[in-house]
This record gives structure tokens, sequence and C-alpha cells, in this order.
């Protein structure tokens, strides 16, 4: 797969979860849907972060790099991606339950940085 198709289709994905985020939050209630609403909320934000904060990332990393090493930033931009969108919707859920607090956001984001730093040095 070249580097082209690969972000083609991320950007494709990324909006079609966008899409799907939008829907949900239009047409989705919580209360009424349960359970099953708010897993279709983080669902779609989880995706719609990752594939929007991946495409970032690769542009920022490409930008920086001078184009130099294409293929290990496309890797690293979409966990990054992923691992930024998994913090997003943490302190989102820790903010549903209501005790989310600026520790709690701290000690999440301490926990993806370390998963992140053990990534770098595999």
């Amino acid at each position: 797969m070249t580097v082209r198709s690969y972000l083609w289709g991320l950007r494709l994905l990324a909006l079609v979860a966008i899409g799907g985020l939008a829907v949900v939050v239009i047409f989705v209630d919580p209360i009424r849907d349960g359970i099953m609403g708010q897993i279709l909320f983080y669902f779609s934000l989880f995706f719609s972060v990752t594939g929007l904060a991946a495409l970032f990332l690769f542009w920022f990393r490409r930008h920086v790099s001078g184009n130099e090493i294409v293929y290990e930033n496309l890797g690293m931009s979409f966990r990054e991606g992923a691992l930024v969108a998994l913090t997003l919707v943490a302190m989102f859920f820790l903010q549903s339950l209501r005790i989310l607090v600026w520790w709690d956001a701290a000690l999440v984001m301490v926990g993806v940085l370390l998963v992140e730093l053990w990534f770098l040095s595999k």
C-alpha cells in the first residue's frame, strides 16, 4: 500500500467517523437509549479524533522532518493519534461520571505518556 492510498483511506474514514459522530450527537439521546447510546458516542468520538489527530500529526511530522522518513511517520502518527483519542475519551468518560478533576486528567495523561514512551523504547 502506498503512502498516498493510506492517507486517502485515512481521510475518508475520518470523514465517515465525523459524520457518524454528528449523527450520534444529533439523533441519539443518552437517557432514552441508555448504555448503547453512550457506547456509540464514545466509539464515534474515538474514531473521529484518531483520524483527525493521525492526519494532523503526520502532516506535522512530514513538514518538520522534511519528508525524510515517510513510512515510519505513518505508524507513529497513527499510534499517537489513537493515544490522543484514548486520552480524550477517558476524560469525557470520567466527566460523564462526574469524577473528573485536574489530578485525574493529569494521571490519564501521564499514563498515556508512559505508554508512548514504552512504544518509543522498543
